[in-house]
């Protein structure tokens, strides 16, 4: 197996894991070369967060950054009259799946010696890295578009985060972080390949959840695409390690209003297809121009799985049938459970196979969102 480097898998150009960088010398987003994965045997059992994995991971931390992230709950429920399995990431420090990635990405940062990041978010991501940074004793700066929902905003500046509104869309945003990137390390969820290996956590989660078995199908909702890589390789180094028989196929949802990934999905192509891009109550997966786009075009297809849009009317009804459950989602959540209700109907998840639905954020993060759905 590779060695442990960042590496872009565009030009095939290796670098040191050992020093921070956010992107390749050719302006591309990097990947951490294919790892051995690791056994059941290799899980540090007495420890109740993500961080028992740490053997999984492609550089020993001495002091990780923590709050207690994954461990989070799979409960079965029944959706559409099929067997579903909701795994509530919301059960994070900061109410999101980006605390796994945030708690790993920095604390490899931290360790080598970085000490004031900037990231971007539409919300979650940047409450994930603004409380993790601070956890661990950095300075951290977080740029939002304008419209962010003000909760999340007050959860980053409550931690004593600079925030700063960025007029425009969720893509002027990102093109903001960039420019000032420069200045600022530039601890970006989108574009930081540790930040991948916290989210790859998810699929060593899943298999130790289920018995040390991988699920049919893993639903998760997809903007840059960050939940469907760390599936991709996560169980990807299960499969390597013998410990799992199949990969699980692995469905990636978004918005109908902004379906970037879709498009090109459907097309057949690994290049950005011209689409139209509206407002959509998930905001959480509205990113026109995913950076990864072509890995994680590459994940879908591998997995043998399937990119899906959903309207949004499917989005309202998903976030409200899973309320009727006592389950409240964000909208970006919902999605999932809109997405289900569509393979089922296609026939392309059968009732009885064992499918695991993503919830990756809390309501609490949209209740103003939420409320005007609910008028």
């Amino acid at each position: 197996m590779s060695e442990a480097v960042f590496v872009d898998p565009r030009t095939g150009k290796a670098y040191p894991l050992t020093q921070p960088r956010w992107r390749s010398d050719a302006g591309n987003p990097l990947m951490t070369a294919e790892l051995a994965g690791i056994g059941r045997a290799d899980i540090d059992t007495s420890i109740r967060s993500l961080w028992r994995y740490a053997r999984a991971l492609p550089l020993a931390v001495q002091d990780p950054i923590t709050m207690g992230e994954g461990r989070t709950p799979l409960i079965e429920r029944r959706w559409s009259g099929a067997r579903a399995l909701m795994k509530l990431e919301w059960f994070a420090p900061t109410g999101s799946f980006k605390d796994r990635g945030a708690s790993v990405m920095l604390s490899v940062l931290r360790q080598q010696g970085v000490r004031h990041v900037l990231e971007d978010s539409s919300g979650n991501g940047g409450a994930a890295v603004a409380a993790y940074a601070v956890a661990g004793g950095m300075k951290v700066k977080i740029l939002v578009p304008a419209y962010t929902q003000p909760a999340k905003i007050v959860q980053m500046r409550a931690v004593g985060a600079e925030v700063e509104l960025v007029p425009g869309t969720r893509q002027d945003c990102a093109d903001e972080a960039e420019r000032q990137a420069e200045k600022i390390f530039y601890a970006s969820h989108n574009w930081q390949a540790l930040f991948l290996q916290g989210t790859k956590t998810l699929a060593y989660e899943l298999w130790e959840d289920l018995g040390f078995v991988a699920p049919d199908n893993v639903i998760a909702p997809m903007g840059a695409g960050s939940n469907i890589l760390g599936c991709w390789i996560g169980f990807g180094e299960l499969l390597r390690r013998g410990e799992i028989k199949r990969m699980p196929r692995i469905f990636g949802v978004q918005p109908a209003n902004c379906a970037p990934i879709v498009a090109s999905f459907m097309a057949g192509v690994d290049t950005p297809v011209e689409t139209e891009i509206e407002a959509t109550i998930a905001e959480g997966t509205a990113i026109a121009k995913p950076i990864r786009l072509k890995e994680v075009l590459g994940a879908l297809r591998g997995s043998s799985g399937s990119a899906v849009a959903v309207p949004e009317d499917e989005i309202v009804a998903g976030l409200k049938g899973l309320a009727a459950m006592g389950l409240y989602a964000e909208p970006t959540s919902a999605q999932t459970a809109a997405a289900l209700t569509r393979l089922l109907a296609a026939g392309t998840i059968k009732p009885e196979e064992t499918t695991v639905l993503v919830l990756t954020g809390s309501g609490l993060k949209a209740t103003q969102k939420i409320g005007e759905i609910l008028g």
